[in-house]
């Protein structure tokens, strides 16, 4: 019998009957259809029945016959792949592993070290912002060496898109909203009211608010409440990226792993055109850096040039003048050729005083 015939078969129409609301004399009635009552005890009954049957021939795979073996096989492996992805669902994401080299490594880029040596020479004599409020003072606020290295984290965190006058500030003012000193235990007990007000003055300031918190979670939960030891570690933590990790490793652990790289090292290194390619972004930069600059300098080098681009090599209208890359033919992009290629808004004006000879007066005989 088909299961159409057999649905139809096991239904039950009963008539009931009711007087009309028109006419005391009328009686109405009304066929129903109810399913019987067998329908869906003989369903649970062939489900039991099945997974009984599978149940007892479990490890005796061959004593079914073949269309019983492809059956439990069908319902074997939806069930694992069900339990798979369930899985996935609930695990946590796994970050990548930081690259740490280039398969083929970057040439050094032609007569490199003497402008390296230059700018390092002209940094001995300018104080930058960077120098005296950058993520390397904060931890000298603090008696534990625990929280020494958390506060260089947590300055390191406000650092993004944000000033170092600003970053600085917040820093303290964070620190004092908290209970007077930067530790785990303190973030997390705190209010996230109270850290955002701390901190409003920084760029994203909403974001970095949840990351601080949602990271001094992972450090006491995952790392004793201290800072891990590799980048890969701590690029996991919320709000967390390379140049953090290195810098953060080279000042609070004295750990030379890698070059951190800024908005000021990718800027002024294309600039310098130690690039074969220009860099898209910080990290192809970074990788291009490791690859061909001598170790012993990867540890100085951020904290040189971010000082450099701050007084020096700014992001608009580089101080060109005062810089000796530009008379010694090391840099490729020095203010007078660029602007006198590229046509820029200071040509313009310069043009106009040097070559504008005033109002033309026309004296006729």
């Amino acid at each position: 019998m088909s299961a159409i015939r057999r649905v139809a078969s096991e239904r039950v129409t009963r008539l009931s009957a009711k007087s009309s609301p028109y006419h005391t004399a009328v009686t109405l009635y009304d066929a129903q259809d109810t399913p019987g009552p067998s329908t869906t005890r003989r369903q649970t009954r062939r489900v039991k029945r099945e997974n009984v049957e599978l149940n007892d021939q479990e490890g005796s795979d061959d004593a079914l016959p073949a269309a019983a073996k492809k059956k439990k096989a069908k319902v074997v492996k939806t069930a694992t792949s069900e339990t798979t992805t369930e899985t996935k669902s609930r695990s946590p994401k796994k970050s990548k592993a930081i690259p740490q080299s280039l398969d083929v490594p970057h040439p050094a880029p032609e007569r490199w070290k003497e402008a390296y040596d230059a700018i390092k020479e002209m940094r001995s004599r300018i104080t930058a912002p960077v120098d005296t409020m950058g993520c390397d003072q904060a931890q000298w606020k603090e008696q534990d060496p625990k929280n020494r290295r958390f506060a260089t984290l947590i300055s390191l965190m406000l650092s993004s898109q944000t000033k170092d006058e600003v970053t600085d500030a917040a820093v303290a003012k964070l620190r004092i909203a908290i209970g007077g000193s930067l530790s785990v235990g303190a973030v997390i007990a705190a209010e996230e009211a109270t850290v955002s007000e701390a901190i409003s003055k920084v760029g994203f300031w909403r974001r970095k608010t949840q990351y601080i918190k949602q990271a001094a979670q992972r450090l006491r939960d995952d790392f004793d409440s201290d800072l891990p030891k590799t980048v890969d570690e701590l690029c996991s933590l919320p709000g967390v990226g390379p140049k953090m990790a290195f810098l953060a490793l080279q000042v609070a652990w004295n750990l030379n792993l890698g070059i951190g790289v800024d908005v000021h090292v990718h800027r002024i290194t294309n600039r310098l055109g130690w690039h074969q390619r220009p860099t898209k972004n910080p990290e192809e930069t970074r990788l291009n850096l490791q690859s061909w600059l001598p170790k012993e300098l990867h540890g100085e080098i951020n904290h040189m040039l971010v000082g450099f681009g701050q007084t020096v090599c700014l992001p608009v209208g580089p101080k060109c003048d005062l810089c000796t890359l530009s008379s010694a033919g090391l840099c490729p992009s020095a203010q007078s050729k660029k602007l006198s290629k590229r046509g820029g808004r200071n040509s313009a004006s310069t043009s106009r005083v040097e070559l504008d000879p005033g109002p033309k007066v026309e004296i006729e005989v």
